[in-house]
């Protein structure tokens, strides 16, 4: 009877108890079905697991060379098999989650020997993809490579959602072989530091930094993704700032105060380092309109522009279809399957060669490629 007058009351001043109780009872079923903190290891089990993904050894290092050479022939040969297989045995990613551990928890020794240690395997691989690039007889610029050379807005969201799921795969009881395995793949971490290689082996600036850039792009991401997933499991602080086993309240608070600092410095740098992504895509998406409105991509012409765009300098416009032409005794000869490459100016006999071989990539059966020049 009570709970009746008072249920009269709450609508004579606007509010709606049944409305509220299942908003209340959809809330509690959200937060049963999605409660992440359900079957998390032990703290220490946590801290342990991301720590120890940081350690380099003589075998750890053996194994990322490895895992690069198998890379750099999957994105020479354009092999989806070898390009897979690399990742799933690529052991960059135990770098980047000692990272948003070490974010996630203030603890600034961890922060730098996981970053130092990364910084160590990028140079490794850097130096094995641009010698292979450099010995390699059949090196040259292939779909693999173009698309590992240029971050779009889809790399940021399969790094976010690949970050989350290595976090969460690290925290719980089970062992996380198989998750850190999938995020491997998902996020990619090492064909665009192939693709860098290439860009030095191959002296092309545009390739190099594209990739390296993609590279970053992934990292801040996953790091950032599985940070936030530490956080929300409560993961507790570093407070013991001078490692003497006994954390003061002064010490606490200076862990908590720069707890709050580091994580908005993070979320304005990770702004500023997505824009240029999101302008590449934009980029990107005008370019295949344009690309759209003009031809009819039997031959997959959108795709292959964008590839050309990015070995040619100065690259306008790609076109692909059957033409007809004159003879020397004026009769017309039989239609002929022609690709024809516009650009602002004029391509040397290497970039004229790397892009032939890219579109012939695309369009084995075609019979002649042609390159223009339009200037202004």
């Amino acid at each position: 009877m009570r709970q009746k007058y008072i249920d009269r009351h709450r609508r004579r001043h606007g509010e709606r108890p049944a409305l509220q109780r299942a908003w209340r009872g959809v809330q509690k079923f959200v937060c049963r079905t999605f409660n992440i903190r359900e079957g998390r290891a032990p703290y220490h089990v946590i801290r342990k697991r991301f720590v120890n993904g940081a350690r380099l050894t003589g075998t750890h290092l053996c194994i990322l060379i490895v895992a690069m050479i198998i890379a750099c022939i999957g994105l020479d040969t354009d092999s989806d098999i070898a390009i897979v297989g690399a990742m799933l045995i690529c052991p960059l990613m135990g770098s980047v989650l000692a990272i948003a551990y070490g974010v996630a928890t203030v603890d600034r020794a961890l922060m730098r020997d996981a970053l130092g240690g990364l910084v160590l395997q990028m140079a490794f691989c850097l130096i094995t993809s641009t010698i292979y690039f450099v010995l390699s007889p059949v090196a040259g610029m292939t779909p693999a490579l173009v698309d590992n050379s240029g971050p779009t807005i889809w790399h940021l969201m399969l790094a976010l959602v690949g970050g989350f799921a290595g976090g969460l795969g690290n925290s719980r009881d089970q062992e996380p072989a198989t998750v850190i395995s999938g995020v491997a793949v998902a996020t990619a971490l090492m064909p665009p530091l192939c693709a860098a290689g290439y860009g030095l082996a191959a002296a092309n600036a545009g390739v190099f930094l594209g990739a390296l850039y993609e590279f970053g792009i992934n990292v801040v991401f996953i790091a950032l993704s599985a940070a936030v997933v530490l956080l929300l499991l409560h993961t507790p602080l570093k407070r013991d700032l001078n490692d003497d086993g006994v954390v003061t309240e002064a010490e606490d608070e200076l862990v908590r105060a720069e707890s709050h600092k580091i994580r908005w410095r993070i979320m304005l740098g990770t702004a500023i380092f997505a824009i240029p992504c999101v302008i590449l895509t934009g980029n990107m998406l005008a370019t295949a309109e344009e690309q759209a409105a003009g031809v009819t991509d039997y031959y997959g012409a959108a795709e292959t522009a964008r590839e050309l765009a990015v070995v040619c300098p100065g690259f306008q416009k790609y076109t692909v279809g059957m033409e007809v032409t004159n003879t020397t005794d004026g009769n017309e000869d039989e239609p002929k399957l022609t690709a024809r490459v516009t650009t602002k100016k004029e391509l040397n006999a290497h970039e004229r060669t790397t892009a032939e071989k890219l579109i012939r990539l695309d369009v084995p059966e075609l019979d002649r490629v042609e390159f223009t020049t339009e200037v202004g």
